[in-house]
Parts: structure tokens; sequence; C-alpha cells
């Protein structure tokens, strides 16, 4: 059973896609909030799997909830999605720097949103080609909503392989794809996606992503 918390300020919203985890085998709402800070409270209160995370909303905003739900977490810590309306969003890009496993569109099916679910809790991120270049690199290159400018990490560390499983993914190809793509198992590439993100000190898919936008590694519009 994947427990999902549910934020977002909008009523119907909210009123939706908890109605669609309540309906579906293999899901359940550990609980919903309007606001930052209520998701804060509840993802402590109820350790959920999986936070379904607004961006914008009154008070605490969906970044600084995300950056406080992660860092207070016991572990297991929680996947947290962000609900996003895709061409209004930038904050979209603070909150992958936060920690967050990726982002949904609001106007998506229900079936994407489940498969949404099941597939952050299962470890992955959520890059789908489509979504991932068009918002990762319109924002890659500006400093991020808080106004932090930290400087990205050394690639040195890497070696050519990790490199080139780190290129692709932020590309938006799948481990699946990588795998075919290099030849190798999916299971190494996940092995050297792991292994980058304990060398350069990254907390999820999402974060690597980002930092291949940042350092260069991947350049936007190629």
């Amino acid at each position: 059973m994947t427990r999902v918390l549910v934020v977002d300020d909008q009523f119907l919203i909210r009123a939706g896609l908890v109605g669609l985890l309540d309906a579906a085998p293999g899901f359940e709402v550990s609980g919903e909030a309007d606001d930052g800070a209520e998701a804060v409270r509840l993802a402590a209160e109820t350790r959920p799997d999986v936070v379904l995370m607004d961006i914008r909303m009154p008070g605490m905003n969906g970044i600084e909830a995300t950056t406080r739900i992660l860092a207070e977490a016991a572990d297991p810590v929680p996947r947290v999605l962000i609900l996003t309306t895709f061409d209004l969003d930038e904050y979209v890009y603070g909150a992958l720097r936060a920690g967050a496993s990726g982002f949904l569109l609001k106007d998506s099916g229900p079936e994407r949103l489940l498969a949404a679910v099941r597939a952050v809790e299962g470890g992955d991120a959520l890059f789908a080609p489509s979504v991932t270049r068009r918002l990762v690199e319109a924002f890659a290159r500006h400093r991020d909503p808080e106004g932090r400018a930290d400087a990205p990490p050394d690639l040195a560390a890497l070696t050519s392989r990790e490199r080139e499983v780190l290129t692709l993914t932020a590309r938006g190809l799948s481990n699946l794809e990588i795998a075919d793509r290099l030849y190798i198992s999916e299971a190494t590439v996940k092995t050297h996606l792991n292994r980058t993100m304990s060398k350069l000190d990254l907390d999820s898919r999402a974060q690597a992503v980002v930092l291949a936008y940042e350092t260069g590694l991947v350049v936007p519009g190629r």
C-alpha cells in the first residue's frame, strides 16, 4: 500500500486527487493539506511514502515545505512529487534543487498520475523528455528563487562511464534506454547513477539532472 500526502491550496484539485487515490487499488491517502506549514506537520505525523506537493500556496510555499519535509524526515524519507502548471512555475527548478523527485502537470490524466506516484516511490524520477527538457533547460542557468548561487560540484571525480550515464539521464532517457544505448544492464546503469550521486553529494536523480545542466555537461537546446 502506497501512502500519499496530498498538498494543494485549491480545494477542487485537492479533492480530485484525494478521490482518485482513494479509489485506486494499492493507494491510501495519509492526509491532505492546503498550505506548506500544514504539509510539514502532516508529513511528520503520518510519514507518507509520497508527497504530492503544490508549489504556489499562501504562507509557506512548496519549495520551503519540500526542503523542511526532507530535512526533518526519519528514514525512510518520503519522495516529493511536485504538481505544476508547467508554463507558469519558475519555482520548479528551485523545488528540484530542494530534493523533489520530479514533477507532474496538473492536467495529467488519472493513469499518468498513479504511474508517477508509483515511479517516484520506487526510487525513479519523473522525467519525461517532453517535459523535462523545456523546464530544466529554461531555468538551469538561472539563480534559484531563494537567490542562492552555489558553485556546482566538480565532475572530475566521475569516471567516463559515470559522466556518460549522467549525460544521457539529463537528456531524458530512462534507465532501460540508457542500458540499451550503452550495451550494459539496467542494474549497471543504476549502479553508475548511485555512485555519481554519492560522489557529488546529491539526494536524487532530479538533482543529478539539474547538475548536468548547471555544469555544462549538457547544453540547453542541443
